[in-house]
């Protein structure tokens, strides 16, 4: 009898669940293979350039739209249907991919190319990410929200993995043009599971309003809840220095005499086991006592950990190491301040909300990827260059290039526990269970 129960209870769950288990499993397809291009596209980059800079300019590209026009995107996200507007940013995004590949199979390819298309399709993004995150909220039932943010930290965990194996694989065997090919497939499945067997109820306003207006209540509502508001400026020194990490670390493993393109994508895959490790532990986890107090702590031990101990280690498998420690506790910080911001905004204002929020917590991070970029090839390859003898730094960081980037990774770990504790401290008057 219990187990019919259970059968039956399963059955029940899965049929609530039906619109969302089709939108994030072929979502997640897709973005898989928008993964895979732009790690392949950072590979023939550093090949072109050998410079951490030029590397990082290609995400902040992404992230500079994303940042400057989250706002008005979200109150547009407010205003009209979800799944259009999801639809019609997927379109324009896989237009991007195709003009990459025919520069690339006509010769023509340059990297003022990929900054442009890169940009265009950040700004697709910055429209798409507030309609999805309202979708989201509009077809899972709240009783699941935890759940529900466990499987989507399970399937960028498995992005995480998969992208930089499949695409340094695919960048060997077949070049940018089987890149490519993954990337436009996955966008037909997305494409067509959304179109064809996603229903997305509709919750845009009665009356149409101005994107000014909408944009503007957004930012009153953000002023009115103050936790909120230190939640995502926490969040955006959290991402001042994991923005910097990511452009750092090509420049760290792809010149040093152990590294190279195969050790960074297996060193950046490991990232993606962490966060698989971290997805199961949220969905096994009971409530917390204060949901607040786990984001604190979780990004204190991530951001100091995984810096100082690449900072200091030579063997890839010290590196694979860092990346499991700082990236284990990334779902279990994601999925309290996921449920934290679903039951605390209304749905009726999530998207100009969620947009505001991505302003404010994502802006730091082309901030930190020019920084990271900034330092290891201005700064601190150089200095390591002229000083890089002396014992203690030879000690510390190593000889040659790449020991500027461990000495930058070291700057980041002190740098990011400094982040976590002061901005933590004004978190700690607050408390949500």
């Amino acid at each position: 009898m219990k187990r019919l129960q259970k059968n039956k209870w399963k059955k029940n769950e899965i049929f609530e669940l039906k619109d969302f288990l089709i939108l994030w499993s072929t979502q997640s397809i897709s973005q898989l293979g928008s993964s895979i291009t732009g790690f392949a596209l950072t590979l023939w980059l550093y090949e072109k350039t050998g410079s951490s800079l030029s590397t990082a300019a290609l995400a902040i590209c992404s992230y500079a739209p994303y940042v400057l026009m989250s706002i008005f995107a979200g109150a547009l996200t407010d205003r009209f249907d979800k799944k259009k507007t999801m639809l019609g940013c997927d379109v324009f995004a896989v237009m991007c991919t195709l003009i990459v590949f025919v520069l690339f199979r006509t010769d023509h390819l340059m990297v003022w190319h990929l900054y442009i298309l890169n940009a265009v399709s950040g700004l697709m993004n910055t429209v798409q990410q507030p309609a999805s995150e309202v979708a989201m909220t509009l077809i899972v039932p709240e009783k699941y929200y935890q759940k529900t943010s466990g499987l989507r930290s399970l399937s960028r965990s498995l992005i995480s993995i998969m992208n930089p194996l499949i695409a340094t694989a695919l960048y060997s065997l077949a070049g940018l043009n089987g890149v490519i090919a993954i990337d436009v497939g996955s966008f037909v499945v997305a494409f067509a599971a959304l179109l064809f067997w996603v229903r997305i109820p509709e919750s845009k306003s009665d009356k149409p309003e101005s994107v000014l207006r909408l944009a503007k209540e957004g930012l009153l509502f953000l002023n009115e809840n103050p936790m909120i508001m230190t939640l995502i400026l926490f969040m955006s020194g959290v991402n001042l220095i994991a923005s910097a990490f990511d452009a750092v670390l090509p420049g760290y493993v792809l010149p040093n005499p152990k590294g190279g393109a195969t050790v960074l994508g297996v060193v950046t895959s490991c990232a993606g086991v962490a966060m698989i490790i971290g997805s199961l532990l949220v969905s096994v986890l009971p409530k917390p006592k204060d949901r607040i107090k786990v984001i604190y702590l979780t990004m204190l031990f991530s951001l100091g950990a995984e810096n100082l101990l690449l900072a200091f280690s030579r063997a890839p498998v010290m590196w694979c190491i860092g990346q499991i420690i700082g990236w284990i506790l990334v779902p279990i910080m994601s999925a309290n301040l996921d449920v934290i911001l679903r039951t605390q905004i209304p749905v009726e204002l999530q998207g100009r909300v969620y947009a505001c929020r991505n302003t404010f917590q994502f802006f730091t991070i082309p901030i930190g990827l020019f920084l990271g970029g900034f330092m290891v090839d201005n700064v601190c390859e150089p200095f390591m260059s002229v000083y890089g003898e002396m014992p203690i730094l030879k000690m510390l960081f190593g000889v040659g290039k790449g020991s500027g980037a461990a000495l930058v990774m070291f700057i980041l770990g002190v740098s990011g526990s400094l982040i976590c504790i002061i901005i933590g401290r004004k978190l700690k008057k607050y408390q949500y269970n």
